[in-house]
Protein backbone atom coordinates (compact mmCIF):
# COMPACT_ATOMS: atom_id res chain seq x y z
CA UNK A 1 0.00 0.00 0.00
CA UNK A 2 0.84 3.77 -0.48
CA UNK A 3 0.81 6.37 2.03
CA UNK A 4 -1.49 9.14 1.70
CA UNK A 5 0.55 11.61 4.22
CA UNK A 6 3.53 11.16 1.29
CA UNK A 7 0.05 12.45 -0.92
CA UNK A 8 -0.77 14.81 1.29
CA UNK A 9 3.21 16.35 1.28
CA UNK A 10 3.59 16.88 -2.22
CA UNK A 11 0.13 19.01 -2.03
CA UNK A 12 1.96 20.89 0.68
CA UNK A 13 4.72 21.60 -2.05
CA UNK A 14 2.33 22.70 -4.47
CA UNK A 15 0.63 25.46 -2.47
CA UNK A 16 3.21 28.36 -3.36
CA UNK A 17 2.96 28.11 -6.74
CA UNK A 18 -0.60 26.61 -7.67
CA UNK A 19 -2.10 27.87 -4.90
CA UNK A 20 -6.06 26.72 -5.73
CA UNK A 21 -5.11 23.27 -6.99
CA UNK A 22 -3.23 22.43 -3.94
CA UNK A 23 -5.77 23.77 -1.56
CA UNK A 24 -8.56 21.45 -3.26
CA UNK A 25 -6.28 18.41 -2.40
CA UNK A 26 -5.29 19.19 0.38
CA UNK A 27 -9.09 19.51 1.78
CA UNK A 28 -9.69 15.94 0.05
CA UNK A 29 -6.77 14.22 1.60
CA UNK A 30 -7.62 16.05 5.34
CA UNK A 31 -11.02 14.92 4.71
CA UNK A 32 -9.77 11.69 4.68
CA UNK A 33 -8.15 11.99 7.64
CA UNK A 34 -10.84 13.19 10.03
CA UNK A 35 -12.58 10.10 9.24
CA UNK A 36 -9.80 7.86 10.37
CA UNK A 37 -9.55 9.51 13.61
CA UNK A 38 -13.10 9.07 14.30
CA UNK A 39 -13.05 5.38 13.55
CA UNK A 40 -9.44 4.91 14.62
CA UNK A 41 -10.58 2.68 17.95
CA UNK A 42 -13.52 0.52 15.82
CA UNK A 43 -13.00 -3.22 14.91
CA UNK A 44 -12.38 -3.85 11.56
CA UNK A 45 -15.42 -4.75 9.83
CA UNK A 46 -17.06 -1.31 11.05
CA UNK A 47 -13.93 0.50 9.62
CA UNK A 48 -14.58 -1.16 6.78
CA UNK A 49 -18.26 0.01 6.77
CA UNK A 50 -17.35 3.42 7.26
CA UNK A 51 -14.25 3.45 4.90
CA UNK A 52 -17.14 2.17 1.98
CA UNK A 53 -19.73 4.68 2.85
CA UNK A 54 -17.84 7.84 3.67
CA UNK A 55 -14.24 7.61 2.06
CA UNK A 56 -14.16 5.83 -1.05
CA UNK A 57 -16.65 8.69 -2.55
CA UNK A 58 -13.82 11.32 -1.14
CA UNK A 59 -11.13 8.99 -2.78
CA UNK A 60 -12.70 8.44 -6.16
CA UNK A 61 -13.79 12.62 -6.11
CA UNK A 62 -10.14 13.19 -5.60
CA UNK A 63 -8.60 10.66 -8.05
CA UNK A 64 -11.08 11.92 -10.96
CA UNK A 65 -10.28 15.28 -10.01
CA UNK A 66 -6.50 14.17 -10.54
CA UNK A 67 -7.41 12.87 -14.19
CA UNK A 68 -8.97 15.96 -15.27
CA UNK A 69 -5.94 18.53 -14.01
CA UNK A 70 -3.42 15.97 -15.35
CA UNK A 71 -3.25 17.42 -18.88
CA UNK A 72 -3.77 21.23 -17.40
CA UNK A 73 -1.01 21.74 -14.91
CA UNK A 74 2.40 22.23 -16.21
CA UNK A 75 4.97 19.90 -16.76
CA UNK A 76 7.50 19.47 -14.01
CA UNK A 77 5.87 21.96 -11.73
CA UNK A 78 5.05 20.69 -7.80
CA UNK A 79 1.54 20.09 -8.54
CA UNK A 80 2.28 17.87 -11.80
CA UNK A 81 4.36 15.98 -9.59
CA UNK A 82 1.53 15.64 -6.98
CA UNK A 83 -0.78 14.36 -9.37
CA UNK A 84 1.66 12.25 -10.92
CA UNK A 85 2.38 10.51 -7.65
CA UNK A 86 -1.50 10.48 -7.11
CA UNK A 87 -2.42 8.21 -10.65
CA UNK A 88 1.01 6.15 -10.54
CA UNK A 89 0.15 5.15 -6.83
CA UNK A 90 -3.75 5.19 -7.60
CA UNK A 91 -4.30 1.15 -6.80
CA UNK A 92 -1.77 1.43 -3.74
CA UNK A 93 -3.43 4.63 -2.36
CA UNK A 94 -7.03 2.83 -2.43
CA UNK A 95 -5.81 -0.27 -0.95
CA UNK A 96 -7.08 1.08 2.73
CA UNK A 97 -10.33 1.23 1.61
CA UNK A 98 -10.69 -2.71 1.53
CA UNK A 99 -8.92 -3.90 4.69
CA UNK A 100 -9.58 -2.49 8.18
CA UNK A 101 -6.28 -3.44 9.24
CA UNK A 102 -4.73 -1.13 7.28
CA UNK A 103 -3.92 2.62 8.24
CA UNK A 104 -4.07 5.75 5.73
CA UNK A 105 -0.68 6.55 6.14
CA UNK A 106 2.78 4.77 7.05
CA UNK A 107 3.36 7.66 9.58
CA UNK A 108 3.83 5.23 12.38
CA UNK A 109 6.53 3.44 10.61
CA UNK A 110 8.33 6.45 9.78
CA UNK A 111 8.61 7.36 13.15
CA UNK A 112 9.89 4.28 14.75
CA UNK A 113 12.49 4.72 12.22
CA UNK A 114 14.02 7.38 13.38
CA UNK A 115 15.76 5.80 15.60
CA UNK A 116 17.40 3.88 13.28
CA UNK A 117 18.11 7.00 11.39
CA UNK A 118 19.38 8.68 14.58
CA UNK A 119 22.11 5.07 16.12
CA UNK A 120 23.26 4.59 12.20
CA UNK A 121 26.34 6.40 12.70
CA UNK A 122 27.53 4.49 15.60
CA UNK A 123 26.29 1.12 13.55
CA UNK A 124 28.57 1.92 10.56
CA UNK A 125 31.37 -0.08 13.17
CA UNK A 126 29.45 -2.72 13.50
CA UNK A 127 32.02 -5.32 13.06
CA UNK A 128 31.02 -7.13 9.72
CA UNK A 129 28.27 -7.31 7.20
CA UNK A 130 27.19 -10.50 9.60
CA UNK A 131 27.51 -7.98 12.72
CA UNK A 132 25.06 -5.51 10.42
CA UNK A 133 22.43 -7.94 9.86
CA UNK A 134 22.45 -9.56 13.41
CA UNK A 135 22.06 -6.21 14.59
CA UNK A 136 18.92 -5.17 12.19
CA UNK A 137 17.50 -8.39 13.42
CA UNK A 138 17.55 -7.66 16.90
CA UNK A 139 16.37 -4.19 15.99
CA UNK A 140 13.73 -4.95 14.42
CA UNK A 141 12.57 -7.67 16.97
CA UNK A 142 12.61 -5.04 19.73
CA UNK A 143 10.59 -2.57 17.71
CA UNK A 144 7.83 -5.26 16.77
CA UNK A 145 8.32 -5.87 20.88
CA UNK A 146 7.33 -2.65 21.34
CA UNK A 147 4.25 -1.82 18.80
CA UNK A 148 2.97 -5.01 21.01
CA UNK A 149 3.28 -3.37 24.33
CA UNK A 150 6.21 -5.85 25.53
CA UNK A 151 8.60 -5.18 27.56
CA UNK A 152 11.73 -5.60 25.23
CA UNK A 153 14.09 -6.21 28.48
CA UNK A 154 12.18 -9.12 29.54
CA UNK A 155 10.60 -10.27 25.93
CA UNK A 156 14.51 -11.09 25.33
CA UNK A 157 15.25 -13.18 28.25
CA UNK A 158 12.38 -14.96 28.06
CA UNK A 159 13.12 -15.63 24.89
CA UNK A 160 16.56 -16.86 25.10
CA UNK A 161 15.10 -19.26 27.83
CA UNK A 162 12.23 -20.74 25.56
CA UNK A 163 14.09 -21.01 22.48
CA UNK A 164 16.84 -24.27 23.38
CA UNK A 165 13.73 -26.20 23.87
CA UNK A 166 11.02 -24.68 21.94
CA UNK A 167 9.70 -27.14 18.87
CA UNK A 168 10.91 -25.51 15.75
CA UNK A 169 7.16 -26.19 13.93
CA UNK A 170 5.96 -23.77 16.63
CA UNK A 171 8.72 -20.56 16.69
CA UNK A 172 6.30 -18.19 15.48
CA UNK A 173 4.50 -18.46 18.71
CA UNK A 174 7.17 -16.42 20.23
CA UNK A 175 6.67 -13.62 18.04
CA UNK A 176 5.91 -10.38 19.47
CA UNK A 177 2.53 -10.64 17.90
CA UNK A 178 1.53 -13.88 19.59
CA UNK A 179 3.86 -13.34 22.94
CA UNK A 180 1.02 -12.54 25.37
CA UNK A 181 -1.03 -15.09 24.59
CA UNK A 182 2.11 -17.30 24.23
CA UNK A 183 2.55 -16.78 27.76
CA UNK A 184 -1.04 -17.33 29.25
CA UNK A 185 0.33 -20.98 28.38
CA UNK A 186 0.51 -23.00 31.28
CA UNK A 187 3.25 -25.63 29.36
CA UNK A 188 4.88 -21.76 28.80
CA UNK A 189 4.65 -20.95 32.27
CA UNK A 190 6.31 -24.28 33.72
CA UNK A 191 9.02 -24.03 30.99
CA UNK A 192 10.10 -20.44 32.53
CA UNK A 193 9.55 -21.69 36.02
CA UNK A 194 12.18 -24.59 35.45
CA UNK A 195 14.52 -22.34 33.47
CA UNK A 196 17.68 -21.95 36.57
CA UNK A 197 19.20 -18.97 34.81
CA UNK A 198 15.98 -16.94 34.61
CA UNK A 199 15.50 -18.18 38.42
CA UNK A 200 19.29 -16.42 39.11
CA UNK A 201 18.56 -13.43 36.87
CA UNK A 202 15.13 -12.99 38.77
CA UNK A 203 15.93 -13.42 42.75
CA UNK A 204 16.61 -10.15 44.84
CA UNK A 205 20.10 -9.06 45.43
CA UNK A 206 21.53 -10.73 48.33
Amino acid sequence: MACCAHQRRYAFKALESDPERAKFALSRIGALFRIERTIADLPRTKKEAVRRTKSRPIVDEFFAWCEAQAELVLDESPMAACIGYALNQRVALRRFLDDGRLPMSNNISELHLRREVLGRRNWVFVGSEDGGKVNTVFVSLLASARLHGIEPLAYIRDLFCLLPGWPSQRVLELAPAYWKQTLENVETQQKLAANVFRRVLLAPPT
